[in-house]
């Protein structure tokens, strides 16, 4: 009798513990197909001349202590080996470790742990994120328009908005109008290139949970006192974490192992491989047919189970079979917010260290910097130094990530890429982070459909869900595959969640959309 197997759809962080978990808890052989040729989706590391570049920024931190255990079992913190190393070193009956832990050659496979150091950079200043009530905020902002802030903020809590149909709502209730005005607005519409009543509340509840002011008050007073040393900080809101782990070579490493492990277990991966057309059969899908992106060859792949990745709205557009017409019109009208990254690489920032957190070469200690100026279009910034200083090739320059969010086809998005890399030292250079002749390379990278938004018909996205769900065989996991903007922890949860559910014969999808939805998912208890 032969084995069964699963087509898994995109080889990011959902679909890729898909394909771990099923080779760990089930006898399903995994074929992972990924269109482009990397490993690691949007959390892949982009290797530039020696410089890494982590596209968004992938912070390595879970509620779940099936997450943070998984990170672990793959990639040890530093200083001790992973179960996962442990396990191919028995299996090939060789000895990669000694007793103190890796060996030199895998050394550098290790999680660091990373204090989180994230703030927003408005009126030419710098303001904690989030904002706290101290002298710098109330120095930056001044009496009038703190007090302001204030009397906004309690009139909300005896007047609040009472139905949030939109993601103004949504902040106003939790901040109230002077605060969400002066730091939400402006930034969450550059990111959605839409205004802010015109995106669902979903995505609030999905991105800041339980975050309010009480509670980012309530956290400053506590630090004042007592510290959380454990890296799980439990009873630390998602939006206030002060330390993360991260991959010693940026996310990436860490998928890339993933992959070398579900190979060496006999699961299959394809790269530059894309599914055009899923065939659907008495309520279940029989086939995908799948294109060689080299050599342009088709060819037919028959599974028992399928896991998608790919965005919903191409997904359905995929299907052959009976499809009622309201599911694909909703399809269709589903968008996503694309981006752009620029890497540049620099001699030194203009911008100096002013905190009292000590760092190599007097660099500001930030992870990334909301960038919340009206005069130019990036986004944030990341300083990759501080994320790890092996993402640098030599550590004596800085070097950064200039973030951009657009639409596929759109100014931003067409602008050649020796044009945008400049126009991008422009911005910075106008706002007095850097200065030109201390540029010393650069690169741009674009990511499509980085981020599912909640607008367009996404109000009519359970007619998807509910068509979907009841394809007894077909899983929709991970960030494009729910139409949701999930982590990658919530990513993998998904997946994780779908393994269980075929081991144990469990038909409903519920739990599944479940994960960062149900209660123990979300920064409030």
């Amino acid at each position: 009798m032969s084995a069964k197997t699963a087509v898994i759809i995109g080889a990011g962080p959902a679909g890729l513990t898909a394909a771990y978990e099923l080779l760990e808890r089930t006898d399903i052989i995994p074929v992972v197909y990924e269109m482009s040729a990397d490993i690691g989706g949007i959390s892949k590391t982009v290797n530039y001349k020696g410089n890494r570049i982590d596209i968004g920024g992938h912070r390595f931190f879970s509620k779940s202590d099936v997450v943070m255990k998984w990170w672990q079992n793959i990639m040890p913190v530093q200083g001790a080996p992973s179960k996962e190393d442990i396990k191919l070193n028995n299996k090939n009956k060789r000895s990669r470790l000694s007793a103190n832990g890796p060996d030199p050659e895998r050394e550098d496979r290790v999680m660091l742990i990373r204090n989180r150091l994230s703030r927003i950079f408005y009126l030419r200043k710098f303001f904690d994120y989030p904002i706290s009530l101290n002298f710098n905020t109330i120095s930056n902002l001044g009496i009038k328009r703190i007090m302001k802030i204030g009397f906004s903020y309690l009139s909300v809590k005896f007047f609040p908005v009472k139905e949030e149909k939109s993601l103004e709502d949504f902040f106003i209730n939790r901040f109230g109008r002077e605060l969400y005005r002066t730091f939400f607005k402006d930034y969450t519409e550059k990111v959605w290139g839409v205004p802010c009543e015109e995106i669902q509340a979903d995505w609030g509840a999905q991105r800041i949970k339980g975050l309010s002011v009480t509670k980012a008050l309530f956290h400053a007073l506590k630090n004042i006192f007592s510290k959380e040393d454990s890296i799980e900080q439990k009873k630390t809101e998602t939006t206030l974490i002060e330390q993360f782990m991260y991959p010693k070579l940026g996310p990436g490493q860490l998928w890339e192992k993933v992959a070398e492990s579900v190979q060496s277990k006999g699961g299959i991966i394809f790269l530059k491989h894309k599914v055009t057309a899923l065939k659907m059969e008495k309520g279940n899908i029989t086939e995908v047919s799948v294109r060689d992106e080299e050599t342009g060859e088709m060819k037919t792949v028959k599974a028992d189970y399928f896991f998608s990745t790919m965005p919903v709205r191409e997904l359905i557009d995929s299907l052959e079979g009976e499809i009622s017409p309201n599911v694909r019109e909703v399809a269709r009208g589903l968008m996503y917010r694309d981006f752009i990254t620029v890497g540049l690489l620099l001699n030194k920032l203009k911008i100096k260290n002013t905190t009292a957190i000590k760092t190599l070469h007097n660099i500001v200690p930030d992870n990334w910097i909301y960038i919340q100026e009206g005069d130019v279009k990036i986004g944030r910034l990341q300083i990759f130094n501080n994320w790890s200083p092996y993402m640098v090739r030599d550590e004596s320059n800085a070097w950064i990530g200039l973030e951009y969010f657009c639409n596929e086809g759109d100014e931003l998005w067409e602008k050649p890429d020796e044009e945008f890399a400049e126009f991008a030292i422009d911005e910075l250079v106008t706002i007095d982070i850097i200065n030109k002749e201390d540029v010393l390379d650069s690169t741009v990278i674009r990511m499509p459909k980085t981020y599912p938004a909640y607008f367009g018909a996404y109000d009519r996205f359970s007619e998807i869900s509910d068509f979907t769900d009841k394809i007894e065989n077909l899983f929709l996991i991970g960030r494009n595959g729910m139409h949701r903007y999930n982590n990658q922890d919530h990513s993998m949860l998904t997946a994780i969640t779908a393994v269980e559910n075929i081991k144990n014969g469990i038909t409903s999808k519920a739990n599944i959309w479940a994960v960062n939805v149900e209660e123990e998912y979300h920064e409030e208890k």
